[in-house]
């Protein structure tokens, strides 16, 4: 079997109240399913991105020079992109090299296969899932995808490890969505039984 790969185009040190609890380092996958009308990090996506490919064993000795900040604050390692799901089978293999101590966290929209999502489920103490949206049209008109893959997925994924390694973000993104919009999507998180709810509004890249 080969090794799994992850193929980051950024690895960003000492991270604090951003990226999960205590000091993180985010490492940003390349590649997304999703193409957002104000996608915060296009280079995620674009052709002639600069990228590397880590092995777990690469990844592991570029970041255990912050282990002691992770192990001091209950930090660790933040999976973003992109969409790190797209190296799912990574994730396991990670958490075996690096131990139990450091967290894991993964940023995801689930927009991908089940199979990465239980993959993830296995390494991950807490996924910050990108909701978007709640209705599906105004889903596909700013994702150009279909959300019933992502939705579907949560659902799963809150089944498996429980409301409290879930955060659910939940945008006002500004010509796409509205309060109210945002009401309703966070009415449905509650219904299915996500505690853990975060609102913000998108700066759009006119903005100031």
């Amino acid at each position: 079997m080969s090794t799994p790969v992850f193929r980051a185009f950024g690895v960003s040190r000492l991270r604090m109240a951003s990226d999960g609890e205590g000091v993180t380092t985010l490492v940003c996958g390349y590649g997304c399913p999703l193409r957002c009308r104000y996608c915060l990090n296009p280079q995620s996506w674009r052709e002639g991105t600069a990228t590397r490919a880590y092995t777990p064993e690469e990844l592991w000795r570029v970041l255990k020079r912050d282990e002691l900040y992770f192990l001091a604050t209950g930090g660790g390692v933040t999976f973003g992109g992109g969409e790190p799901l797209l190296y799912a089978d990574f994730l396991p293999a990670f958490r075996a090299v690096c131990g139990e101590e450091w967290r894991i966290n993964v940023e995801t929209c689930l927009s991908v296969p089940r199979r990465a999502v239980e993959l993830a489920a296995e390494a991950a103490d807490c996924f910050y899932v990108d909701v978007k949206e709640g209705d599906p049209a105004r889903y596909a008109a700013y994702t150009g995808r279909d959300g019933c893959l992502a939705w579907d997925n949560l659902a799963w994924l809150l089944s498996v490890v429980g409301e409290e390694r879930v955060v659910a973000r939940v945008p006002l993104i500004p010509g796409y969505n509205t309060e109210v919009d945002t009401d309703a999507t966070a009415e449905r998180l509650h219904t299915m039984g996500i505690t853990r709810i975060d609102r913000f509004t998108y700066r759009l890249p006119d903005q100031k």
